[in-house]
């Protein structure tokens, strides 16, 4: 049997399956293979990822399991196409990728593996000490640890979660929602001296102490902010098509019919 007619046997179980996703891999970036695939660096697969990640994430937001299925082969397609060509370039192979990664999940869950009882900071102990992060701190911060790349609501989320960790948090909510009423006052003064660099600067203050807050009540602000995007999507969308059927031009001398239409989807809900 040629490899191409091997590839094209499914897979019996979960090993044989990602065996053939491997050799898929390989014959894509062979000479026999796709230009396209062989042509790829791991620099120009970033844009890539980023996308199939976002695509898998709204697939499990709609709840839509076929779509996730979908998803999260094209995510494990890239990561292996990825891995790959680190593997062709002599930097490591996917088998190190997965050991690797293996081994730190073990390492890091010593009441699975040890016995040990569930101890409270341990995951950030073992990667602070028998990891040695600690030593790439040392004229750094524990900030260097989240990706420069993150989205800037993800990153301020993670930010404040890490400092946090470290004590550098408020003792309670009413000091965080303080903090947030402070902000806003602050913002309200920027917007009345007219200074456009001062008002986005205290605004993202504001959004800052938002996130905050919403750490304390462990909402994910990524995740809330989707939530409130997509109820809003539904109501546009809805006031959008009624006044369509009705004839009426979405103006500003009808706004009132907008708003009429905005309470009725709110209803609807």
């Amino acid at each position: 049997m040629s490899e191409k007619d091997a590839i094209r046997q499914r897979g019996e179980d979960t090993a044989s399956s990602l065996l053939r996703l491997y050799r898929l891999v390989k014959l894509l970036r062979s000479p026999d293979g796709c230009p396209w695939d062989g042509m790829q660096t791991p620099q120009s697969m970033r844009p890539f990822l980023l996308e199939e990640a976002y695509e898998l994430v709204d697939a499990i937001t709609a709840q839509d399991a076929s779509h996730a299925r979908e998803e999260l082969g094209d995510l494990l397609f890239n990561t292996f196409l990825v891995a790959a060509i680190y593997e062709q370039a002599g930097d490591f192979t996917v088998a190190d990728v997965c050991n690797d990664v293996v081994d730190k999940l073990v390492r890091r869950h010593p009441h699975v593996f040890e016995g040990a009882p569930i101890v409270p900071g341990r995951w950030d102990q073992i990667k602070a000490t028998v990891e040695h992060r600690a030593d790439l701190r040392k004229n750094g911060s524990v900030l260097d640890d989240i990706p420069a790349s993150f989205p800037p609501l993800l990153k301020a989320y993670k930010y404040l979660k890490k400092a946090a960790k470290l004590h550098f948090d408020w003792p309670d909510m009413d000091g965080a929602k303080a903090k947030l009423r402070e902000e806003y006052q602050e913002f309200e003064d920027a917007v009345a001296e007219g200074n456009n660099a001062h008002i986005e600067e205290e605004f993202g203050d504001l959004l800052l102490s938002l996130v905050n807050v919403g750490r304390g009540y462990r909402i994910d602000p990524s995740v809330a902010l989707e939530g409130a995007s997509a109820k809003f999507y539904r109501r546009f969308s809805y006031v959008e098509r009624r006044m369509n059927e009705d004839h009426i031009p979405m103006t500003e001398e009808h706004l009132a019919d907008m708003e009429r239409l905005w309470q009725e989807a709110k209803q609807q809900e």
